[in-house]
């Protein structure tokens, strides 16, 4: 992929080490990916669940996977961290952006397994997704982050985020980050 396709420079591929010296591969997220991710939720537990929807969530919604899928690379952008595994690949972490509709802003997500917790696989995923939002013209990035949640709210300060409370739920903090002035 060339710096001036749609979906981007930074989504062509890439291979990491992570900081315990396994392998991982970026890229970007694709309709094809839809069976991987839902594998990947299912391995996720229910903390992590709770962390990354902010609720109890037991089962996927496979339409709205879908039309996110289908909305990229022209409404958001998505990446993933594969591993090889023994039916073709396990995705271990995923971020995405969704783009706003009438302005230059995003709003982003992401899910790392419990199991490549704390080994830069999060800082990886979120750098790229923000390397490719600037890229993409957003001008401001977002998150809605449980207080709980005290690990991705400490990455999201090295990553340069403001965090502010929800005014309208104690619960939730708000990451904004300014991706070009």
């Amino acid at each position: 992929m060339s710096d001036d396709s749609p979906a981007g420079h930074a989504l062509a591929g890439l291979d990491i080490a992570l900081r315990d010296g396994r392998p991982v591969h970026l890229r970007a997220l694709g309709a094809s990916d839809e069976a991987e991710i839902l594998q990947a939720f299912q391995r996720l537990s229910d903390d992590a669940r709770y962390m990354r929807f902010m609720r109890v969530v037991r089962t996927p919604d496979p339409e709205r996977l879908r039309a996110v899928l289908a909305s990229f690379p022209e409404r958001g952008i998505g990446i993933v961290a594969t591993v090889p595994a023994g039916d073709g690949i396990d995705i271990v972490g995923s971020c995405i952006a969704v783009f706003a509709a009438d302005r230059p802003e995003c709003e982003f997500a992401i899910t790392v397994a419990s199991e490549y917790g704390g080994t830069g696989l999060a800082t990886r995923l979120m750098t790229q997704l923000i390397d490719e939002a600037r890229h993409r013209g957003m001008k401001e990035m977002e998150g809605f982050v449980l207080n709980q949640n005290q690990p991705m709210l400490r990455l999201a300060t090295r990553l340069g985020f403001r965090i502010q409370r929800d005014p309208d739920d104690a619960t939730i903090r708000i990451c904004r980050l300014t991706l070009a002035e």
